[in-house]
């Protein structure tokens, strides 16, 4: 009974530091209190919103890749090695984003920015906000309002492959794009 009492808590400890760690990277690294997640008034809507992409940084806390379910309503773009040009694919791509951001007017967007594994943690950083603002100002430019979209960059941290090859690498160069829901910060008493 006590080995069983010391693993539940030994759960409970590990539980609470994921959560804090996930609590830390959204507060850390986005620019306002943001949780991705699929508001219920979204989820028929559009394409199959049903299959909802997690963020870069719920991908990270579970140890898993942050790749976009090939079923969801908004697609990852990708670029070139070293690069912030958008190809003719990732136009059309971002077109079709834009579309359904439109028609689904209370959606908001975190733009991730990611990068492949070559290069300092800092340059891969700052290559990666500068993919995903490229990306969020294409989407100003098809009509979606500024203030329903947010960056942030990942840089090589969250990658959608893990391999150190070159197929691999062409995977990582993205822009991803999550759908959230702001969740109020302030505390209200019940009474």
């Amino acid at each position: 009974m006590e080995k069983i009492k010391h693993l539940s808590l030994a759960l409970l400890k590990q539980a609470l530091i994921n959560g804090l760690f996930v609590c830390f990277l959204l507060s850390a690294c986005s620019t306002s209190n943001l949780v991705p997640l699929m508001p219920a008034d979204m989820q028929n809507i559009g394409r199959d919103n049903s299959v909802r992409s997690v963020s870069a940084g719920e991908a990270l806390s579970r140890g898993i890749a942050a790749v976009t379910p090939p079923g969801a309503a908004l697609q990852d773009v990708y670029y070139e090695f070293d690069s912030i040009n958008l190809r003719s694919d990732a136009e059309e791509t971002l077109k079709q984003n834009a579309e359904w951001m439109k028609a689904n007017l209370t959606a908001r967007v975190e733009v991730e920015g990611h990068c492949d594994d070559i290069g300092s943690d800092e340059y891969n950083l700052a290559l990666g906000a500068k993919r995903a603002q490229i990306a969020k100002e294409f989407l100003v430019s098809q009509g979606v309002s500024a203030d329903r979209l947010v960056t942030i960059s990942y840089g090589k941290e969250a990658p959608a492959c893990f391999e150190p090859t070159e197929e691999c690498r062409v995977k990582n160069r993205r822009a991803r794009f999550v759908v959230f829901t702001e969740l109020s910060t302030s505390y209200t008493s019940v009474r």
